[in-house]
């Protein structure tokens, strides 16, 4: 299940946002690589591919880019691409760096580098009428977005105070959400709530890195650092798909760091004995929770290792990598 769908029997697949043309490659997902699967048609344009996301029923993909209005392109997905979806008529107000689709997948939201920052639009195989801006702004640039697991909330995390950007959302935003208390440190660079609802995860760039709050809906106390924080800036994190663990990709080696999760933070787990090659910028749990995926800027471009409540032995790279700096991955739900 997922939002409240009977998903459909379609076979589990892993995509990655790059850098390089075509911009987005997607792969059977067994678990382990398969065969690439082949472009789509009408390629996104830019200069990079920035985010990707399935949709909940893993009908839909989009693809988050930079360099190029519309910013922003999707596809039908059944085991494969399919043709093109229109562009929205108002498009992000610039480079699209985060994209979530809300639990239902009736609506998806956009993060971007230009003002209004967070733009979110009805879904529908296919993008309505973009909803109305929120009143209160978020107050820098957009980086990340997520949906709060019951669909009640939509946040969104940017470069200046307060670096995280809450409202509540049903058919449309309403109001912002008091900020925290205890305000992330640093630019915001990730976001992601538990999949029970209750917690709400921001990573950044200063030390700690990573603060993770209770979530009612609404900020509730910062939970304590962990006692072994991740070595550098936070650029991306996830929960697993049960909520007992949250992973943090970040700028300098181990380039991932995970913990379990109770909520609060345990002791960290020991690093994979196959680092990624470079800077985590993304990071997924597959839907199972039995494998965790990091996008980083150096070849192979996408590091990939089996899950239980710790890293397995790395998996074979794909026989066709991406083409450029992995951005983003996500699994199929």
């Amino acid at each position: 299940m997922a939002g409240g769908l009977v998903l459909p029997t379609v076979a589990a697949a892993i995509a990655i946002a790059h850098s390089g043309t075509p911009f987005i490659s997607a792969y059977p997902w067994s678990p382990g690589f398969g065969t690439k699967y082949a472009n789509p048609n009408t390629l996104p344009i830019g200069i990079a591919a920035q985010a990707v996301a399935f949709s909940p029923s893993n009908t839909d993909i989009a693809v988050g880019t930079s360099g190029l209005s519309p910013y922003i392109a999707t596809y039908p997905w059944s085991s494969g691409f399919g043709t093109k979806y229109a562009d929205p008529a108002t498009p992000p107000g610039a480079d699209a760096y985060g994209l979530a689709f809300s639990p239902s997948g009736a609506e998806i939201s956009i993060a971007s580098i230009g003002a209004p920052y967070i733009q979110v639009y009805p879904w529908a195989s296919g993008f309505g009428t973009k909803y109305a801006n929120p009143a209160t702004l978020p107050t820098g640039i957009g980086v990340r977005t997520a949906f709060s697991s019951s669909g009640e909330a939509v946040a969104v995390v940017h470069n200046t105070s307060p670096r995280v950007s809450v409202y509540s959302w049903s058919s449309g935003f309403g109001t912002k959400y008091a900020n925290p208390a205890t305000l992330p440190t640093g630019d915001g660079r990730g976001v992601a709530f538990s999949p029970s609802g209750a917690s709400i995860a921001v990573t950044h760039s200063t030390t700690p890195f990573i603060s993770t709050y209770a979530w009612s809906p609404g900020f509730g106390t910062k939970y304590a650092n962990p006692a072994t924080l991740p070595t550098g800036n936070g650029l991306d994190v996830a929960f697993s798909p049960s909520g007992a663990a949250i992973a943090i990709a970040h700028s300098t080696t181990p380039f991932i760091s995970t913990y379990p999760w109770s909520p609060g933070f345990g002791t960290k787990y020991a690093d994979p004995a196959t680092l990624p090659t470079a800077t985590g910028q993304g990071v997924s749990f597959s839907s199972s929770g039995a494998d965790i995926a990091v996008a980083h800027p150096t070849t192979p471009f996408v590091s990939t290792y089996p899950w239980v409540a710790g890293f397995g032995t790395k998996h074979a790279s794909p026989a066709t990598l991406p083409s450029g700096t992995g951005n983003s991955v996500d699994f199929t739900n």
